[in-house]
């Protein structure tokens, strides 16, 4: 069998196996309400809302059409987990287009984990100039090895497991799964 048909079959049988933290309708329910949160902080300020590539698709996609006020949108690709269950270096792959100087920004992620990732993107908006830099994720993850950096708005809190779909990848797979699930023993 070749490694990529190892690999799908091996994400098959962790999605079968995984347990489910969060249905569909629950992920949508929380979306919706940090939007609020979201809108409450940053409608005046018309932010430019950047996704983190390549987590924050599914969440950004879904979070936009609830913040029904002027902002412009752009993506950036910062890495830590290439496909990988844990982090290592930090890989940039693709700045925003649109200037930051100045200007409010809301980065939005799926997962904000120990916040390394985040820590170093909020350094870079700061460094381009911006004038405030907001963080959004989807899950927010419980346990006490978190730097300083945390997230300003958050769906959802999930146990210290490893957790994937919507966005959330394991080993650069199940992102697409419409809920939120733990893989088993991790």
């Amino acid at each position: 069998m070749s490694d990529l048909k190892q690999l799908f079959h091996h994400s098959e049988q962790v999605k079968a196996d995984a347990d489910c933290l969060f249905e569909q309708s629950e992920v949508m329910r929380a979306i919706v309400n940090m939007a609020r949160s979201i809108k409450d902080e940053l409608a005046d300020s018309h932010p430019i809302v950047i996704g983190i590539m390549n987590g924050a698709m599914i969440p950004m996609g879904l979070l936009l059409p609830e913040l029904d006020f002027p902002l412009q949108v752009d993506y950036l690709h910062a890495t830590r987990y290439r496909d990988k269950t844990s982090g290592g270096e930090m890989q940039w792959l693709a700045s925003p287009k649109i200037p930051l100087k100045n200007r409010t920004v809301l980065l939005v992620d799926d997962i904000h984990d120990e916040g390394i990732t985040l820590e170093h993107i909020k350094s870079y908006c700061h460094e381009q100039g911006a004038a405030q830099v907001y963080s959004a994720v989807l899950v927010n993850k419980k346990h006490d090895r978190k730097n300083n950096t945390g997230a300003d708005f958050i769906a959802l809190e999930v146990p210290d497991r490893y957790v994937f779909g919507f966005g959330m990848d394991y080993k650069g797979m199940l992102r697409n799964v419409s809920g939120i699930y733990a893989v088993k023993g991790m």
